[in-house]
């Protein structure tokens, strides 16, 4: 059994009255799709086509090999591939044997998936050989208690497609973990040195998913394109792909969201949803402008889910102007909370906010720097509690006692305010955070790794606003005296150091010194100010 933070059993029981704890396993809409509809297509991926009977046919080989190898309840498991079938297929089977896994980005390097390894001792880890960590098995050694490796392209005993294609029968007593239990971990964008993991049970994590499908109204129909990242939490639950499945449509599966890519497939296989960030919406919209003639290969799309980052309005208001499509705004967060726009709103809700909580029982809270409650239409830190908003990050006692009030409300480090009949509009953070095109980036991170270089006195990571993606990084570098280093130089650092590349700082400048505020810390709020007038005298120069 995973140790983690519960909710109390009085939130429990009444979660459990009001039908939003249904004490059934993640595995439960997909398990009810291949009992009813065992020939519909459930995963498109190129030019594969798996039919929900099949998909769960290879799931079920992989889930009973690795349980023949000893593998169940109380393991953990480190995955990390691109966008593939394979992705939905081992998280389908490690959830059939009780093996919680992390799912990693396929944009992480050794810095992200050590810390990973680190806090979860992984017993199995699942990788692709064409990942620059995997070409080699020097990772493996970072993996404490690991017993079992597979990869993607391996070509040997390792070969993740002949254990998904090898037949093999589940025994009679391998199943999920209980539902009140940790299904997987799920990442944090988190605003601290060290990758937080997020413990979410089968429990909580259903009643999102399927109170996201309803509000969305996926059905069977639904022809989903899948193009950010598989393993992000806006892309998997809400609704996402676990959504379609839940509904029992189809999940087209892509790369990347670059349009060249994403409008044949939505021609092809008449998409009829998808989910983006505001960069994505942007690219698309130039495609549509640049080529009238594009449109129509994006002709069937019904529904936009935009969310991940903040959305302007005008550009919100292009949606269905350019894309032909509805737009509905999404605002959630790995640790819990999901907010929608809904159908049928007015354009001023659907276009200037960022919807409305999923669950009557989701409590929600906007308070003051002091604590106290502000009104309606004024701005205030995001505070919630609900029936999937977790307890606590794992492992992090210390963390926990800041991330969460006396009550368990999470202390999400939004800034919003409460408008239109209790629709919610993001307008800023306090985290130290950059959301740079909807990949959180921890300002303490990269800043401690610059340190790591033995020119760099000082460093300070502050996010600077973007047009396409709504926020870049500026690293602002204080030197050794006597000591010299350009900005590649520090790049090639951190690249050395294993971070993911959307991390690297979009900008360097180097400075005599830093800002500080009275009690010696450097002045955050002083540095973006300057990095703000920086920028809005080079535009006044161009």
């Amino acid at each position: 059994m995973i140790e983690f933070t519960r909710w109390p059993d009085q939130f429990a029981r009444h979660y459990r009255a009001a039908g939003h704890w249904i004490d059934a396993p993640l595995t439960r809409g997909f398990q009810a799709q291949v009992a009813a509809r065992p020939d519909a297509t459930a995963i498109i991926c190129g030019a594969r086509q798996l039919s929900y009977a099949e998909a769960d046919r290879l799931a079920t080989n992989l889930a009973a090999r690795l349980s023949a190898h000893g593998f169940g309840h109380g393991d953990t498991a480190l995955v990390q591939l691109p966008n593939l079938a394979e992705f939905y297929l081992i998280f389908l089977a490690l959830l059939k044997i009780g093996v919680a896994p992390v799912n990693a980005l396929f944009s992480h390097r050794l810095l992200e998936m050590s810390s990973y390894a680190s806090q979860i001792s992984p017993a199995l880890l699942i990788g692709a050989r064409g990942h620059e960590l995997f070409r080699d098995d020097a990772f493996l050694d970072r993996c404490e208690g690991l017993r079992l490796a597979l990869f993607l392209g391996d070509g040997g005993p390792q070969d993740l497609k002949d254990w998904l294609n090898t037949p093999a029968t589940l025994p009679a007593d391998a199943r999920p973990t209980p539902p009140d239990e940790v299904a997987f971990f799920q990442l944090s964008g988190g605003s601290t040195g060290t990758p937080k993991l997020i413990p979410r049970t089968h429990n909580d994590y259903d009643y999102s998913i399927r109170e996201s499908v309803r509000i969305c109204g996926f059905t069977e129909a639904t022809r989903y394109l899948s193009a950010l990242p598989a393993p992000h939490n806006f892309a998997m639950s809400s609704p996402g792909a676990l959504g379609v499945f839940d509904a029992g449509g189809t999940v087209v599966i892509a790369d990347n969201p670059d349009p060249t890519l994403c409008f044949p497939l939505i021609q092809q296989h008449r998409v009829t949803t998808v989910a983006l960030v505001p960069p994505a919406v942007a690219l698309w919209q130039s495609a549509v402008l640049a080529d009238p003639g594009a449109g129509a290969q994006i002709a069937s799309l019904d529904l936009m889910l935009v969310g991940g980052a903040n959305f302007a309005e005008a550009q919100a208001r292009r949606v269905p102007e350019l894309l032909g499509c509805r737009l509905q705004q999404v605002f959630g967060m790995a640790e819990g909370l999901v907010n929608y726009t809904r159908a049928g709103d007015s354009e001023a809700v659907t276009f200037t906010t960022q919807g409305r909580p999923i669950s009557p029982d989701d409590e929600i809270r906007i308070l003051d720097a002091s604590g106290a409650p502000v009104p309606d239409g004024t701005p205030g830190h995001l505070a919630v509690r609900g029936p999937y908003t977790f307890r606590g990050y794992y492992r992090a006692p210390a963390h926990n006692t800041t991330a969460f009030d006396a009550e368990g409300f999470y202390i999400t480090g939004d800034i919003v305010e409460r408008v239109h009949g209790g629709n919610l509009r993001v307008v800023g953070r306090v985290k130290d955070q950059i959301n740079r095109g909807g990949e959180k980036i921890a300002a303490e991170e990269i800043e401690n790794l610059l340190l790591r270089h033995p020119a760099v006195q000082q460093a300070a990571l502050v996010a600077v606003a973007d047009e396409t993606l709504g926020e870049k990084s500026n690293a602002i570098i204080v030197l050794r005296d006597g000591e010299a280093a350009t900005a590649m130089v520090l790049r090639r650092h951190l690249l050395a150091l294993g971070i993911a590349e959307y991390k690297l700082p979009d900008r360097f400048r180097f400075v005599a010194d830093l800002p500080l505020t009275a009690v010696g810390k450097i002045d955050k709020l002083r540095l973006r100010q300057a990095e703000f007038d920086l920028q809005q005298s080079r535009r006044m120069t161009l």
